[in-house]
């Protein structure tokens, strides 16, 4: 089929809008990381460039400094965001999967109460009283996985508007006659029927969890317990205070010269990205499909 002037042209101007869209996305994450590998007095005297006239890798190295302190936070972030994804998952579809039964009984009660904790929240004050007062898990792994995190209204509403619009009535009837019961219409028809909109919460779930640092902040001293965020966020505000503090720190004989303050900034920030750039990929083609069908509505 020969294709008119006004198609190929048309088409022309979408790609490149493509490829501009696509740069303005690509273009922050290579400034980032060559922003972590130039030096000190480079990104000082010269800004952010894509071509660092000076490269250096002193953040690394700033940061590397304590490995061990930095390969535990990684495991402690790697536990925490399996254990509470899995969990969070298991917990969304156990309750997604009967309120997408139009027959359920109190379904709208349940759906009314699931959606106030989106509009409302009792505050930061009565949360940590609770938490750390009453359910005690201050200083534990728990800390780190049920505070605020567990259970998204959001996700529930997802995940029970695609079970019940985009998974046939009939198919789960068939099973029903065939002889399963819920637990096994549920293992065997919407469990791999659904994989679209689990695979995207999973991944926005991992993503939660992975960049969280404010329950380690709230409910964690004990440095074993640290994530990799709440330890690259303290490593940076160390930096600051010991560049704002130079003068002091010269006078008691140290030197903050050689501390890279600014390009330790990218490198905390290129640490804390690339496990999910790495794991975005496996999860890409789901989540589109994901969103679009758990948002409708009939």
């Amino acid at each position: 089929m020969v294709k008119t002037k006004s198609e190929v042209a048309y088409q022309c101007v979408i790609t490149i809008f493509i490829l501009l869209l696509m740069f303005a996305i690509i273009a922050p994450f290579v400034l980032l990381i060559m922003s972590s590998i130039s030096s000190e007095s480079s990104l000082i005297r010269n800004g952010y460039r894509f071509i660092p006239k000076a490269f250096s890798l002193d953040a690394y190295k700033y940061i590397l400094r304590n490995a061990d302190t930095i390969l535990r936070a990684y495991g402690m972030t790697l536990l925490t965001t399996a254990l509470g994804t899995s969990l969070s998952l298991c917990i969304t579809i156990l309750l997604a999967y009967p309120l997408s039964h139009r027959d359920l009984k109190g379904r709208k009660v349940i759906m009314f109460f699931i959606i106030l904790t989106m509009l409302f929240h009792g505050g930061i004050v009565p949360s940590y009283i609770l938490w750390a007062k009453y359910m005690k898990i201050k200083n534990t792994i728990w800390a780190l996985i049920l505070p605020n995190l567990l259970l998204n209204p959001f996700f529930i509403i997802l995940m029970k508007n695609y079970f019940e619009n985009s998974i046939p009535t009939s198919i789960m009837e068939a099973a029903e006659i065939d002889g399963a019961g819920p637990i096994g219409v549920l293992w065997h028809v919407i469990l791999p029927m659904g994989k679209p909109i689990i695979a995207t919460i999973t991944m926005f779930t991992i993503l939660t969890y992975w960049n969280d640092w404010v329950n380690a902040l709230y409910f964690v001293n004990n440095t074993k317990l640290w994530t990799l965020q709440y330890l690259l966020e303290n490593i940076l505000d160390n930096v600051q205070f010991l560049v704002k503090n130079s003068k002091v720190m010269t006078q008691m004989g140290q030197s903050v010269a050689n501390i890279p303050s600014v390009s330790v900034r990218m490198a905390i920030a290129v640490l804390g990205v690339i496990p999910i750039l790495i794991l975005f990929p496996f999860f890409q083609k789901y989540i589109v499909a994901g969103i679009s069908l758990g948002a409708l509505k009939e």
